[in-house]
């Protein structure tokens, strides 16, 4: 089954790089000249994506105005002679059909994805979380998807973590089926100790699921943090039926993490062609000084 709609969970405070986020939702951070959030779509549309469902909270109506028109903007450019950005600007609502909905109580990430049950409906969908972009030859998304086609479960991307951060996010059980492929078969979130991890293989911001999750979502009780994970009802999945997890090819810049904002601006300034060659330069300067 081929598919077309993903799921893009931005409701979050973004806490971890306040007071940045007091104002502006860390998914408007910009990478050079683009916000975060449409790198990630983007990422979504070039992996054949066409409906987009963004989840927000109160106070994040940026994201919303960015994916707008904008005729106040396009006539000014427009007036200027300035085609180019005309085109960028214009292009910019027409990446995909993108609806939003809000997240109205912050109950986890669990909640924010069960939002989208009316939007998903019975067939499989991406998600794609909004505080992290990866820069890959090949979208990452569209890797899980491939291997979604091949084994008909449920896939989750997965990167390996460092032992003393590990706790910080999730712990899947694995097995390798070949290459970067494995078998998941359980999973804990956030574990405490060392014996409750599972191995160093942790989900990192994307993953494409069956529409069976929203109804154990409706179930799932709050756990970590108090919140309703997507990892406790993706374990039951993994726990009885198995799911493929895949370590993907690609970059991951966390924009909810100061270093991985400098990170991203740093790496992707470096090649972006407007941008390159006076970093590069910048850059090998600076190095003399440190």
């Amino acid at each position: 089954m081929k598919i077309t709609k993903a799921v893009i969970p931005a409701a979050g405070f973004g806490t971890r790089v306040l007071p940045a986020t007091k104002n502006i939702p860390k998914e408007m951070f910009p990478i050079v000249d683009k916000p975060t959030i449409q790198y990630i779509v983007e990422e979504a549309v070039a992996a054949g994506i066409t409906d987009i469902l963004i989840i927000t909270n109160r106070g994040k109506s940026l994201i919303t105005d960015h994916f707008d028109r904008s005729p106040e903007l396009e006539q000014i450019l427009e007036k200027g002679g300035k085609t180019e950005f005309l085109e960028q600007v214009k292009s910019i609502s027409q990446l995909a059909n993108i609806s939003f909905i809000r997240q109205q109580e912050m109950k986890g990430l669990g909640h924010a994805v069960l939002k989208a049950k009316s939007f998903v409906g019975n067939e499989p969908f991406a998600v794609l979380f909004g505080d992290g972009v990866i820069i890959s030859k090949k979208p990452a998304i569209a890797q899980l998807i491939e291997h979604y086609g091949e084994y008909g479960k449920g896939v989750v991307g997965v990167k390996k973590v460092a032992e003393s951060e590990i706790h910080k996010y999730g712990s899947l059980k694995v097995e390798n089926l070949h290459d970067n492929v494995f078998a998941c078969t359980d999973m804990k979130e956030k574990p405490k100790t060392k014996e409750e991890v599972l191995s160093l293989y942790s989900i990192l911001d994307r993953c494409v699921l069956p529409p069976e999750i929203f109804e154990i979502l409706e179930r799932t009780k709050p756990g970590v943090g108090g919140e309703i994970q997507l990892t406790d009802a993706m374990r039951e999945i993994a726990v009885k039926e198995g799911i493929v997890a895949v370590e993907f090819e690609g970059t991951r810049y966390d924009m909810g993490n100061k270093f991985g904002i400098l990170q991203a601006q740093i790496e992707v300034g470096l090649e972006h062609p407007e941008t390159k060659d006076q970093l590069t330069e910048y850059i090998k300067n600076l190095a003399k000084t440190l």
